[in-house]
C-alpha cells in the first residue's frame, strides 16, 4: 500500500463551533477555553469556528482545512442543547465539505460535567450551602431558547441535574428567546411559590446579548458565563471523544446527551 493511501493515524481534527456574537468579548472568551483543551490534550488539532456573526466561520474553518489536506473532524457544538444549528447547520457545513470525514458530535447538555460549571460559576457569585438549604432560595437557568422541543427537553434536564447537585433547590428552566417560560416569567413563578431569594444561573458559554438580557433581570445574584471553566473544557473533550468512538457513518452525528 501506498503512503497516500495508508489509513491517517493522526487524530481527527476537534472543531469547536460556538453561535457567534457581536460582543466582542465572545470569541475572546471561547479562544480561552479551546486553550485549555489544547492543555488537557496536547498535539490534538483544535480550532474554533462559528454559525455566524464571528469569524472563522464554520464553512470557512472546513474549507481550510480541507485544503491543508486534513481528512478527519469531529464538530463539538458548544451549545447545550439539541436544536436546530446542531440538527441542520452543522451537518449542512459538513456535507459541504465532501472531501472530510466528520462526525456531529452531542451538544455539551446535559452532562455531569456542565452542571459542575454551572454550579461553580453560582458559587463565584455568592450561592452558599446555607442558600441550599433555604426555603426561600431558588434558582433560574437562563438559556438562550429554541423551537425545538427536545432542545428545550435538554435545558430542562440540565435545571433537574442543577437542582440535585444543589441539594434539592427549585431550578426553573427559562429562556432568552422563542421558547418560554421567559427568565421574568420564571422569576415570577417562583416568588408566588414563596421564592424570593433567586440567583440567576448561566446557561451561556460566553458573554453577549442575551447572557447579559438575562442577568438584568436577576433580582439577586446572577452567574457569569461558562466560559473557560476546567468542567467545560473536559466536557469539549468528553463529546469529541465519545463521538470518535461511535460507529462511523457519512457525516455521523451523536447526539445522544448522556
Amino acid at each position: 500500500m501506498s503512503p497516500s493511501m495508508r489509513p491517517s493515524t493522526r487524530p481527527p481534527t476537534l472543531i469547536a463551533v460556538g453561535h457567534g456574537s457581536r460582543d466582542p468579548r465572545a470569541r475572546a472568551t471561547l479562544a480561552l477555553l479551546l486553550d485549555r483543551v489544547r492543555e488537557l490534550r496536547p498535539g490534538l488539532d483544535v480550532r474554533l469556528a462559528h454559525i455566524e456573526l464571528n469569524a472563522p466561520l464554520l464553512d470557512d474553518t472546513l474549507a481550510g482545512l480541507t485544503r491543508e489536506g486534513g481528512r478527519d473532524a469531529v464538530l463539538v457544538p458548544l451549545l447545550f442543547g439539541r436544536g436546530y444549528h446542531v440538527k441542520h447547520d452543522l451537518p449542512a457545513a459538513a456535507a459541504a465539505a465532501p472531501a472530510l470525514r466528520t462526525r456531529i458530535a452531542a451538544p455539551l447538555g446535559p452532562h455531569p460535567l456542565l452542571v459542575e460549571a454551572l454550579a461553580d460559576r453560582l458559587a463565584e457569585a455568592g450561592w452558599t450551602p446555607a442558600d441550599s438549604a433555604s426555603r426561600s432560595a431558588a434558582v433560574v437557568l437562563a438559556a438562550a431558547g429554541s423551537r425545538d422541543a427536545e432542545s428545550t427537553a435538554d435545558i430542562r434536564r440540565t435545571a433537574a441535574l442543577l437542582g440535585e447537585r444543589l441539594g434539592g433547590v427549585p431550578v426553573v428552566a427559562a429562556y432568552a428567546s422563542a421558547a418560554t417560560p421567559t427568565v421574568p416569567e420564571a422569576l415570577r413563578a417562583l416568588a408566588a411559590r414563596g421564592r424570593h431569594r433567586i440567583a440567576v444561573a448561566s446557561c451561556f458559554t460566553a458573554p453577549g446579548l442575551f447572557a447579559s438580557r438575562t442577568a438584568a433581570h436577576a433580582p439577586w445574584i446572577a452567574a457569569a458565563p461558562l466560559g473557560a471553566h476546567p468542567a467545560l473544557a473536559r466536557l469539549v473533550l468528553h463529546r469529541y471523544d465519545r463521538s470518535r468512538t461511535a460507529p462511523h457513518t457519512a457525516h455521523h452525528r451523536e447526539l445522544a446527551s448522556a
